[in-house]
């Protein structure tokens, strides 16, 4: 296992070996960082809102004995209105940061973390420079000072840590927060506001009998990494508290944000009610869609509507993962069965609660559901320049690396492939193609423990995995979603759960799903990332820039 808490010990894998954390930080953290960093605030830059960021360690009363180890965002509001920084008590998580359209924001990121980081704003479109790119990572000591303006749509979106090789880490340990948009075409309609928008971030974790996180506990590390972590319990904004004390009479808008690194959900209320689903990841969608369960993939954010009015006092509402199949298209257990893990870990496909909502109170609010939300607008197939020729871009594994299109991480490196021009619009497919570990027939032979060959060239399908796909700088529209390919039980598991409409920047591609995503290349050109959020897939390589020229 890998305590992450400085001065502890780190055990990989249960090994008998332990390295304390001064062992040398991955290479590729610091391959290839800028010579010119943006550490000084721009004096002509008028910011509407100014705020301190500092990555630190931290102790929090998580449990009633002890304090367990984080490490956090602690957050200062330098200008702005107080409603701009929303802090989550006894959290380990960052602040919710609060904004509209329009304004300029100045963030002042200090990092006083024992190794390099640097933050990358979810979703958002910003500037090469300010987008959190693994180049720019700074360290013990430095401060990077962000100055942008906010251009996107009203939306729910996040920040978190980008520096490669230890995303997952530092992510896994606290750093994260979210960061919410308003603009003028949302505040024109009656939704919750105040009280009664709620954030809900979702992650899992491990704890040992101290109290103290552990991450990749079991699996041997390298298995663990190639799975992904997942957790032997589910923790609700980042406290050890998963209940929601709400009202009754009200009704509530929860931006459900999947803060977790490798796990994702398939979100429905126990008690059967439908979900009502407002917005995703980058904007609300064109109007109120209900459904019976909804999946939700790492890094991805849904707004929920929620209506007590007919709950009375003493109503305790559970939203749950429900089951789904989690067979692998290779007859393995996407849960760590075959592939080792932490056996006491929820398994994932599993039934477990996530939180409750306890109404525990009367209350009244006139918010309502309208029938339509914000206009859509997808972008239309035909404005692409390449319509008929879309970039092809395939996720797997290959001789134990998790890769795009046979490649991994270079930190300068963008191939003609991954090269497109500001101002056009384009057509990307996105597949889950599976992939090689060792070539040939597997580890075991064709048809063995690990499968034969598959079509993206290597080990059999035991090594095809979900990857939930992140393209930065952009919001994008689902063309189609190709699943001839994949397993039948696994997709008719989950099928009724996609959301494929609205403006998104992650998606779900389950093994053999092919995705066919639109987008436009708009304001600022430079190298940006792509990725898998699978956390570990991540930090193992599965990241690639493409540059906007």
């Amino acid at each position: 296992m890998e305590k992450i808490e400085r001065r502890k010990f780190i055990k990989l894998g249960g090994a008998a070996t332990v390295l304390t954390l001064s062992w040398p930080l991955l290479s590729s953290c610091t391959e290839g960082a800028t010579d010119k960093k943006p550490l000084k605030a721009n004096p002509g830059f008028n910011p509407d809102i100014e705020i301190e960021l500092t990555a630190k360690e931290n102790r929090l009363p998580f449990f009633p004995n002890g304090d367990t180890g984080f490490w956090s965002f602690e957050s200062k509001l330098i200008k702005g209105e107080t409603s701009v920084l929303q802090k989550i008590e006894n959290s380990y998580l960052g602040p919710v940061i609060r904004a509209r359209k329009g304004q300029k924001i100045r963030i002042h990121f200090k990092n006083e973390l024992p190794e390099e980081s640097i933050v990358h704003w979810h979703g958002m479109h910003v500037p090469r420079v300010y987008d959190g790119h693994p180049t720019d990572v700074i360290t013990n000591g430095q401060t990077y000072v962000y100055e942008f303006e906010i251009m996107n749509r009203a939306g729910t979106y996040w920040f978190h840590p980008h520096p490669h090789g230890r995303t997952g880490p530092q992510v896994y340990n606290g750093l994260a927060g979210m960061f919410i948009v308003t603009d003028e075409e949302e505040e024109k309609l009656n939704l919750p506001t105040g009280e009664f928008d709620v954030p809900v971030v979702i992650q899992d974790r491990t704890f040992d009998a101290d109290g103290q996180l552990v991450y990749l506990d079991g699996g041997g590390g390298m298995q663990g990494k190639m799975r992904g972590f997942l957790g032997e319990q589910i923790v609700i904004n980042g406290k050890n508290d998963s209940a929601l004390s709400l009202k009754s009479g009200c009704r509530y808008r929860l931006r459900l944000l999947n803060g977790s690194n490798s796990r994702f959900y398939k979100l429905g209320w126990e008690d059967g009610t439908p979900l009502t689903v407002i917005g995703i990841d980058g904007s609300l969608l064109d109007k109120p869609k209900t459904m019976p369960y909804a999946m939700l993939a790492v890094a991805k954010r849904l707004d929920l509507w929620v209506d007590l009015t007919d709950r009375p006092v003493g109503t305790e509402m559970k939203l749950k993962s429900l089951p789904f199949s989690a067979a692998m298209m290779g007859g393995g257990m996407m849960d760590g069965g075959m592939m080792g893990g932490n056996e006491k870990a929820l398994p994932l496909g599993g039934a477990y609660a996530l939180f409750s909502i306890k109404v525990d109170q009367e209350g009244t609010d006139d918010f309502a559901l309208p029938a339509q939300l914000a206009p859509f607008n997808m972008l239309a197939a035909s404005s692409a320049i390449n319509e008929q020729n879309p970039r092809n871009f395939k996720f797997f594994m290959e001789r134990m690396k998790w890769t795009i299109n046979g490649n991994t991480w270079e930190p300068r490196e963008a191939t003609d492939r991954e090269t497109v021009k500001l101002d056009t619009t384009e057509i990307w497919e996105l597949v889950n193609s599976g992939g090689g570990m060792m070539g040939g027939g597997g580890m075991m032979g064709n048809g063995g423990m690990m499968g034969g060959k598959d079509e993206g060239g290597g080990m059999g399908n035991m090594m095809q995995m979900p990857h939930p796909i992140h393209i930065h700088q952009v919001q994008f529209n689902i063309l189609e979603r190709d699943t001839s390919a994949m397993d039948a039980t696994v997709w008719n598991s989950i099928k009724e759960g996609f959301i494929d409409g609205g403006w998104q920047d992650t998606v779900l591609g389950m093994p053999g799903m092919k995705i066919k995503i639109i987008m436009r290349f708009e304001d600022f050109k430079g190298l940006f990332v792509y990725h898998c959020h699978n956390l570990e897939h991540e930090d193992m390589g599965m990241m690639r820039n493409y540059s906007i020229t």
